[in-house]
C-alpha cells in the first residue's frame, strides 16, 4: 500500500505538528540521559542520533511505521535471495559477496556461495602475485601503477576505499582511477605511469560500457603504441567482466578475468571482483577484513529488534526529515581526510538508488522519495557551506564522522580536527539565541550603539535545532570501513522499503545513453543539424562551428 495509507504514517504527520516550537536544547535540558538512550554500537562504530528532533513517541512511531511497511520482510526477502528487484526479476545479494558464515546463501534454490569464495579465491591469488613481484610486465620489472578503468560503481567504490585506507597501501604501489569519458582524466593518468610497470583493471560487467571501453581501448593502444608489442597486453590488462568472448577479444587471459553476477549492482559491487584493485592496494588480508566488518553490519541489521536497529534508525530518520519536515538534501561530513570520496561514493549509491517516481507496482509514488546527498570533508566545508547549515533557510540533517585517532599523529592536528567536530554538531544543535549573541558582543565592545547591538544581534544569532547523526570510531581500519559502509547501505534499503520504490534499478539513465548514440551520429555528419528541438540542433550546429573554426 502507499506509504501514506499506514495507521503509524498518519500518527507521525499528527506528532509532528506537536513538535512545533520544540527545540533540542530543551529535549537535553529535560533528559540528562538522553545520549544513552538514543545512541548505539554497531562493532567499533558508534552512531549518536540523540540530537535529532525527535522524542520516545518519535522513536516508537517510526518504528511502528518501519513494521507496517514490511521492512523486516523486505529484508528477510533480500537475504534469501528472491527477486526484490521486480523491473529486472533479480535477486539482490551484495551481501553475499562479505557473507563470512557457514550457512548457504541461496538464489532461487542455488548457493552462491561456492562461486563468490572461487572468485574471491582467484583475486587472492593475483593479488598476492602482484604484490609479491611474481606477476610483471612484459620487462621483467614489477609492476609499480594500477590503472582501474571502469564508471560509476565499479570506479567509485574502489576509488573510495582505497583513498580510505591509503595507510594500508602496498609501499610499491600507486593507483589511480580512470573513469570520465573526457581524454583528459585518461591523458593525465598516462602521462604519468610507465607502460613497462603498469597494470591496467577494466570494469565493465558486460564489456560494453561505452565510457569504460573507450577509454581502456584508448589505454590499450597507448600501451601497444610504447612497447610495440601487442602479445604483451595480456601481461598488463586484466579484466573485471561477464562478457568473457569480449574479455578474450581485447587480449585478456583467463587467469586474468574475474566476473560477477546479474544480482550485483554496480553501486554495491565493491566487495568482490570490482574491488581487485582495493585488494591489490591493502592485500588480501585487510581485504577480508573489510568484508568481516560489513558482514557484522548485516548480522546487526538482520537480527536486531526493529527499534534497536542501526540502519531501520537512519533510514527511519531521513524518511522523518524528508517526508514530514521538508528536508530536500542531507550532508554527509566525515571529518576524516581519507573518507574524502565517502559522500561522493553514497551520493550515487543514495540517489541512483532512491531517485525514483514510480513504485514497486509501476504507479506514481505517493510521496517524496530520494534526498539530494552531498558533503566535503571537514573541517574544508566549515569555510565553504557551512554558513547555509547554521544559517540559511533550509533544513538540512547531516553526518558526522570521525575516527577517535589519525594514521598521521602530526602534532596536534588531530586533536583541533575533532574540537571542531565536536563543536560543530553542538553548535548546529544549541544555536544561539538573541540574548546569548547580545551578551557576547557587549563583553566584547561596551561602546556599541543601540544601532549597531541591534544589527549584529540579528546577525550574530541563530536558531539552532538543526539535526545531526555522529559516527565514532577508534581508527579508520579496514574492518571499521566496511561496518559504515553496509550500515549506509542499509538505511538506502530501509527508506525504498517505505517509499515502496525499487532500490535496485536505474532506469533513469538509460534515456541520456540512447539519446547520446543519436547525438554521435549527428556529430560525425558535417551537415548543419535538424532532427531535435530547437535547442538541441542551435547548440550542435555552434558546435561544428567551432570545431571548424
Amino acid at each position: 500500500m502507499p506509504p501514506t495509507d499506514h495507521a503509524a504514517w498518519r500518527a507521525l504527520t499528527e506528532h509532528r505538528h506537536e513538535l512545533d516550537g520544540l527545540h533540542l536544547r530543551e529535549l537535553f535540558d529535560r533528559d540528562p540521559k538522553r545520549f544513552e538512550r538514543f545512541h548505539a554500537f554497531v562493532g567499533d562504530v558508534l552512531v549518536d542520533f540523540s540530537k535529532h528532533r525527535i522524542t520516545d513517541t518519535t522513536h516508537r512511531l517510526l518504528s511502528e511505521l518501519a513494521e507496517q511497511a514490511q521492512v523486516p520482510a523486505v529484508r528477510e526477502a533480500m537475504f534469501k535471495g528472491e527477486p526484490i528487484n521486480r523491473t529486472e526479476e533479480r535477486a539482490v545479494l551484495h551481501t553475499a559477496l562479505r557473507h563470512r558464515g557457514d550457512a548457504p546463501v541461496l538464489e532461487g534454490k542455488r548457493n552462491v556461495m561456492p562461486e563468490v569464495r572461487e572468485v574471491l579465491a582467484r583475486m587472492r591469488a593475483f593479488a598476492d602475485d602482484v604484490r609479491a613481484g611474481r606477476r610483471r610486465g612484459r620487462s621483467g620489472d614489477a609492476f609499480t601503477d594500477v590503472v582501474n578503468v571502469g564508471i560509476g560503481g565499479s570506479d567509485l567504490g574502489p576509488k573510495m576505499v582505497t583513498t580510505a585506507l591509503t595507510p594500508y597501501h602496498h609501499q610499491r604501489l600507486r593507483f589511480h582511477f580512470v573513469s570520465n569519458v573526457d581524454p583528459s582524466d585518461l591523458q593525465q593518468v598516462l602521462e604519468v605511469v610507465r607502460p613497462d610497470t603498469t597494470l591496467f583493471l577494466v570494469a565493465s560487467k558486460t564489456f560494453t560500457t561505452q565510457e569504460t571501453m573507450m577509454n581502456a581501448r584508448s589505454a590499450r593502444a597507448w600501451f601497444v603504441e610504447r612497447t610495440g608489442d601487442q602479445a604483451a597486453v595480456g601481461q598488463h590488462f586484466a579484466a573485471i567482466s561477464t562478457n568473457t568472448e569480449a574479455v578474450a577479444s581485447f587480449g585478456v587471459p583467463p587467469e586474468a578475468t574475474f566476473g560477477f553476477w546479474d544480482w550485483v549492482g554496480g553501486r554495491f559491487s565493491l566487495w568482490g571482483a570490482v574491488g581487485l584493485s582495493i585488494m591489490l592496494a591493502i592485500g588480501p588480508e585487510r581485504f577480508d577484513e573489510l568484508l568481516d566488518g560489513a558482514y557484522e553490519a548485516d548480522l546487526h541489521f538482520r537480527q536486531a529488534p526493529v527499534p534497536e536497529n542501526v540502519p531501520v534508525i537512519l533510514g527511519m530518520l531521513g524518511v522523518w526529515y524528508h517526508n514530514f519536515w521538508g528536508a530536500a538534501t542531507h550532508a554527509i561530513l566525515p571529518y576524516d581526510h581519507n573518507l574524502s570520496r565517502f559522500a561522493a561514493y553514497f551520493q550515487q549509491a543514495d540517489m541512483e538508488s532512491n531517485g525514483k517516481h514510480v513504485d514497486r507496482s509501476g504507479d506514481p509514488v505517493a510521496v517524496d522519495t530520494g534526498p539530494i546527498v552531498w558533503g566535503e570533508p571537514g573541517t574544508n566545508g566549515q569555510h565553504a557551506f557551512f554558513q547555509l547549515l547554521h544559517q540559511g533557510t533550509r533544513l538540512v540533517p547531516c553526518d558526522f564522522l570521525a575516527a577517535a585517532r589519525s594514521h598521521a599523529p602530526v602534532g596536534e592536528h588531530h586533536e583541533v580536527l575533532l574540537s571542531n567536530f565536536f563543536a560543530q554538531t553542538e553548535a548546529l544543535m544549541r544555536g544561539r539565541t538573541a540574548e546569548e549573541a547580545r551578551a557576547a558582543l557587549l563583553e566584547h565592545d561596551a561602546s556599541l550603539s543601540p544601532e549597531r547591538l541591534s544589527l549584529l544581534t540579528a546577525a550574530t544569532s541563530f536558531e539552532g535545532n538543526r539535526p545531526t547523526t555522529s559516527f565514532l570510531y577508534p581508527l579508520l581500519t579496514p574492518r571499521v570501513l566496511g561496518t559504515l559502509i553496509a550500515l549506509f547501505e542499509h538505511k538506502i534499503f530501509v527508506q525504498g522499503v517505505i517509499w515502496e520504490i525499487n532500490s535496485f534499478d536505474q532506469m533513469g539513465v538509460e534515456l541520456g545513453k540512447a539519446l547520446a548514440a543519436d547525438v554521435l551520429r549527428d556529430l560525425r555528419d558535417g551537415e548543419p543539424v535538424t532532427g531535435h528541438d530547437a535547442s538541441t540542433n542551435g547548440l550542435i550546429n555552434a558546435y561544428k562551428r567551432m570545431r571548424r573554426e
